[in-house]
């Protein structure tokens, strides 16, 4: 196996771990283990597990927003496109029992920083564009103050993820925190679409 095709591979299960059993507790002796590799070959890549953290937290933000472009692509209103967005989000991190941006803030506050600056940065753009979506298709009022309505929603997404330690919970009041966005903005007729889909979630 060339060096990348390594680096790659112990990327991907070094993450599964730490989404799965937690960033702290899972040391560089258990990536080795479970690879049936040696300790050195790690190192050989990452110089410390700090640094394989950060460039696995990176992979993932990568997926993410790979998975956020290919649902936008789909044309869903945007209503729907935010619920199709949760129902990603709940499915790439069924397996996951901790939050990881409340792991990340608690143990590697650093590399939470560095990844929560993108984040605002990207989130900032597409919820942007969500709510002018929304008012051209007459879901979200034409009043509304987009600055402010960015604000308020992702700063209520982030304080939920980095402040609650299980994920199950941290989604749960996700979708409680996107009913309370989308009433907040939206006109008569994006309040019957909200109800279609709190109704059937699986919609």
């Amino acid at each position: 196996m060339n060096s990348k095709k390594m680096k790659e591979k112990i990327i991907r299960k070094a993450t599964e771990m730490f989404l799965k059993l937690g960033f702290k507790s899972v040391t560089m002796d258990d990536i080795a283990c479970e690879m049936c590799i040696s300790k050195k070959t790690i190192y050989k890549y990452f110089q410390n597990k700090e640094v394989l953290i950060e460039e696995g937290t990176a992979v993932v933000q990568h997926k993410i927003q790979g998975m956020m472009n290919d649902i936008i692509a789909q044309q869903f209103n945007a209503i729907a496109e935010n619920f199709e967005m949760r129902k990603s989000f709940k499915e790439l991190f069924k397996s996951v029992d901790h939050s990881p941006a409340y792991q990340l803030k608690k143990h590697y506050p650093e590399i939470y920083n560095s990844m929560m600056a993108v984040q605002l940065k990207e989130c900032t753009v597409l919820f942007s564009q969500n709510i002018e979506k929304g008012i051209r298709e007459g879901l979200y009022r034409p009043d509304i103050d987009l600055a402010t309505a960015v604000q308020f929603y992702y700063t209520l997404i982030f304080s939920i993820n980095e402040n609650t330690l299980l994920e199950k919970e941290a989604k749960a009041l996700e979708a409680k925190a996107l009913e309370y966005h989308t009433r907040a903005i939206a006109t008569s007729a994006g309040l019957i679409e909200l109800e279609k889909h709190l109704c059937n979630p699986l919609l």
